[in-house]
């Protein structure tokens, strides 16, 4: 089933066209890379996804019903969750404060309604529990974490309220080596659970490592749409620089 049905996306800045009639679609359970170079348009395509920019035009339905005149607030109501690069974690704040932050369960008391910390709590080490991460104590600040633990206390955030699709935006770049596999096996923990993945990655081998699909934008159009099973590093740098430059797409992979 199509869950999230992107079609004909342009958006401009002013005299600078950033997107030209983008189609990009994920099915429930499915994971998909978003990759290009730096300006191809991903993060502008996921930020109209989430309701931060509003597109020129096209259209986008989730499970089949538009969406594009909600705000980002109502997008998350529905189901669209999105990881940022820098995880947008209050690093000060434990790991239940982070994941019901500004969304936080109350309760009254002599009709005044109180933050429900023990919810929380309970809660938060429940999804922990759920993910399987490994984390020192949920009551210690989370910017005493590893980057890897950090990750998944941003994962366990977008998770706790029943996302349908969750965005990670490069969520490995900053890892140490040993901490990338345990994002990657988070990313597929959520594939397994019908959730929808859209992973933003410069990272070429993790990409093909977890995705179904790789979408690949350059000069802010969807030029490649391809199956993972089916596609090798060569083929995916290729459409990236441009199946013409080879001598760039050599360099490009000698990098990755």
């Amino acid at each position: 089933m199509t869950l999230l049905d992107v079609t004909g996306i342009t958006k401009s800045f002013g005299a600078v066209h950033v997107l030209h009639g983008v189609d990009f679609h994920v099915d429930a359970g499915e994971v998909v890379g978003l990759v290009g170079d730096n300006g191809a348009g991903k993060s502008t395509l996921m930020k109209i996804v989430t309701g931060m920019y509003s597109a020129d035009s096209g259209n986008i339905t989730l499970e089949g019903k538009p969406i594009l005149g909600f705000d980002p607030g109502e997008r998350r109501s529905l189901g669209i969750e999105m990881i940022y690069q820098d995880l947008a974690l209050a690093k000060q704040q434990d790991v239940a404060s982070n994941i019901f932050l500004g969304r936080e369960p109350v309760r009254k008391i002599l009709g005044m309604n109180f933050v429900d910390r023990a919810t929380m709590k309970r809660e938060a080490q429940a999804m922990i529990d759920r993910l399987g991460a490994r984390l020192p104590a949920i009551s210690r600040p989370v910017g005493s974490f590893s980057g890897g633990q950090q990750q998944s206390v941003a994962i366990a955030r977008a998770l706790t309220f029943d996302p349908k699709i969750v965005i990670m935006d490069e969520p490995t770049a900053a890892l140490a080596v040993r901490e990338v596999q345990g994002v990657l096996d988070l990313i597929r923990q959520l594939k397994s659970e019908g959730i929808g993945v859209i992973l933003i990655s410069h990272r070429l081998n993790d990409v093909l490592s977890v995705t179904d699909r790789i979408v690949v934008l350059r000069q802010g159009q969807a030029t490649a749409d391809l199956t993972t099973s089916e596609t090798n590093m060569a083929e995916v740098v290729s459409a990236i620089v441009g199946g013409d430059d080879m001598a760039a797409a050599a360099e490009h992979e000698s990098r990755g």
